[in-house]
């Protein structure tokens, strides 16, 4: 019998973008640079090889490079959750034992895609990768790819098999995220993972946010969390919120991926183009984008 591993997860989340050379390969010294940057702004935990990561894109030894690098990066400091994403159980288990053997803190589960499994199948299949490894799980809710949608009795099943701690909700659905929250949350912990309701998620008691604009601007992020979640603060946690639902309204309006990408130059801190076929924003989304984050502030006009 596996003997399970707890971790303490908490926070903003970081969701990481997987840095390019300009020769599309994977930059290292991107990683090391980007997770120095987030741990240094306080950030909670790097969730890494996710959608912002690209993980459909990458080869089967880059994946493996992608989390095994952050890992050395983060050095301990903080909890770093490896994407998993897979065709096959057979896949999905090999890159989680990866995950684990190079000293990642969890695992961020996503079920199959583009067919997909009735809620049976899919509670088979979380446990089977539960099985194979002793790290924590973190469900990645996502129907809009995966085309599961679960009610919030069925998440809750999902939280009595071994392993499986947690929920990433990417629903966007902030009616099922607060019955989560308000009624389940002794079964399975919900992470709020849909940018625009990040104040409505931690304000209803989500003990973590993976959000992606937290590797643009990490600095506000923590700034936001320590307001909303630990001083209690609604005035100033608004009056943060005001801004970053500005820049998250933007991020859902475009390819995620590429307004991050996007995001980071902007800022000063560039980690290569979206691969193909993903494009750069385009010229028009990029002037919208720069007023966005110089009414916010992040960048001088």
């Amino acid at each position: 019998m596996t003997t399970r591993r707890s971790a303490d997860l908490h926070g903003i989340l970081a969701a990481v973008p997987t840095p390019f050379a300009a020769d599309n390969v994977v930059n290292e010294d991107g990683i090391r640079a980007l997770a120095e940057r987030l741990i240094s702004a306080g950030i909670h935990g790097i969730v890494s090889t996710g959608t912002t990561g690209e993980f459909t894109t990458l080869t089967d030894a880059e994946y493996k490079q992608v989390i095994e690098a952050y890992v050395r990066a983060a050095d301990g400091r903080v909890p770093v959750i490896a994407g998993v994403g897979a065709m096959s159980t057979g896949k999905a288990i090999e890159l989680a034992q990866h995950a684990e053997r190079v000293g990642a803190s969890a695992v961020m589960l996503v079920s199959p895609f583009y067919d997909p499994l009735d809620f049976g199948t899919l509670k088979v299949f979380l446990r089977e990768v539960a099985e194979s490894i002793a790290l924590p799980i973190v469900y990645y809710n996502v129907p809009g790819a995966t085309g599961i949608r679960l009610s919030a009795e069925e998440v809750a099943e999902l939280g009595d098999i071994p392993g499986i701690d947690y929920l990433k909700d990417s629903s966007g659905d902030a009616v099922a995220l607060a019955g989560l929250l308000a009624g389940y949350g002794d079964r399975i912990k919900a992470f709020n993972g849909w940018d625009t309701l990040t104040f409505f998620g931690i304000a209803s008691g989500a003990e973590a946010s993976v959000w992606g604009l937290a590797s643009v601007l990490p600095e506000q992020a923590v700034r936001f969390w320590d307001a909303l979640a630990v001083r209690k603060d609604l005035d100033e946690a608004r009056a943060l919120w005001k801004d970053l639902w500005a820049i998250s309204d933007f991020l859902e309006s475009v390819n995620y991926v590429a307004g991050i990408k996007g995001g980071l130059e902007l800022v000063g801190h560039p980690v290569g183009d979206p691969r193909r076929p993903i494009q750069r924003l385009s010229d028009e989304d990029r002037a919208r984008f720069t007023a966005i984050l110089t009414s916010a502030g992040a960048i001088s006009a």
